[in-house]
């Protein structure tokens, strides 16, 4: 069952489209990815969920009903451009703010004591927000964001300024809001993330949504029957003992090893490969390769398979 819907919402400026009938269902209790190239239409569709904009057509339903204003306040949002009051108290502005969200005094307080001990930032109350580290902020503008218990919350770009074990300590406690009930709405450029923690993805680019679904089932899609294979024992070219319908697409010599990614034929089977490969090399690894969401977005965007990315440091194979 979806919390929230949108359905083929435009919005278009005086020389430029920045959303195109776009869809997209995010299920409850459930952590959605928003992905997206600079510039796609994301934070276009983020501010018209939480009504700072609005859209030119189409409809958004929350919890099965029209959005409408009385629903701001079931939203928690955290923007990517921090929107703190520098020169204001940390824990006075967090109280105010907490306050505006319809806590009372007493229960704010209770709320965002507990939350500065649990992010250990309780001796900044008395502090200037601009006296604090940019991870310092990030960690107050979050707490302010789901002080309330919103049943939908919206991160833009959550780990922006957050060392590793900060950012790996927001995103223990995404996922315990999501498991406590909340839906959330993730948006970032950071592809390692969205595996760690989305349900579903949306990909938006140019305006369009051009890919939605669950993130394993996206991933599965991608599938290519390619394998990464380590070996040694062997110092030529694999394409001079491997058939002609095998691509390889490269080779690399390590200081120890080769390594090598190959796509089976139409209709080929992995025992195919290692066949071909015990008898001619000493195997010290092989493993299929499984698209990352970094390689599916990079091919969505770009119109190349995901297999067809190349590093760097390989060796080409064509003829020279």
């Amino acid at each position: 069952m979806s919390l929230f819907q949108v359905s083929n919402v435009n919005k278009r400026y005086v020389n430029h489209t920045a959303l195109s009938d776009v869809s997209i269902t995010v299920p409850k209790q459930s952590i959605f990815g928003l992905l997206g190239p600079n510039g796609a239409g994301k934070t276009t569709l983020i501010r018209i969920i939480n009504q700072i904009i609005a859209p030119d057509g189409g409809e958004l339903l929350f919890n099965g009903e029209k959005l409408q204003p009385a629903h701001t306040e079931k939203i928690g949002y955290l923007p990517e451009e921090r929107g703190l009051y520098r020169k204001m108290k940390v824990g006075e502005q967090a109280l105010y703010l907490a306050q505006l969200k319809g806590l009372n005094k007493s229960e704010a307080l209770r709320r965002l004591k507990y939350w500065f001990e649990h992010f250990e930032i309780q001796d900044w109350w008395d502090k200037k927000v601009e006296e604090l580290s940019k991870g310092m902020q990030q960690k107050v503008q979050f707490i302010v964001t789901i002080i309330h218990e919103p049943p939908l919350l919206i991160f833009d770009e959550p780990f922006s300024g957050f060392d590793p074990v900060n950012a790996n300590l927001l995103k223990d406690e995404i996922l315990k809001l999501r498991d406590k009930g909340a839906t959330i709405i993730f948006s970032t450029h950071n592809m390692g993330s969205v595996e760690e923690l989305c349900d579903r993805i949306a990909l938006i680019n140019k305006s369009e949504k051009i890919l939605e679904g669950r993130v394993k089932d996206i991933r599965d899609e991608y599938r290519s029957e390619t394998f990464e294979v380590f070996y040694e024992g062997y110092t030529g070219l694999l394409k001079d003992i491997i058939p002609a319908d095998f691509d390889i697409l490269y080779e690399k010599e390590e200081e120890d090893h080769h390594r090598a990614k190959i796509k089976l034929p139409r209709q080929g089977k992995p025992n195919d490969l290692l066949e071909l490969l015990i008898s001619k090399v000493t195997l010290t690894g092989f493993h299929e390769i499984i698209p990352s969401m970094n390689d599916i977005f990079i091919s969505k965007v770009t119109n190349k398979a995901p297999h067809e990315v190349e590093p760097k440091d390989s060796i080409a194979v064509s003829e020279s």
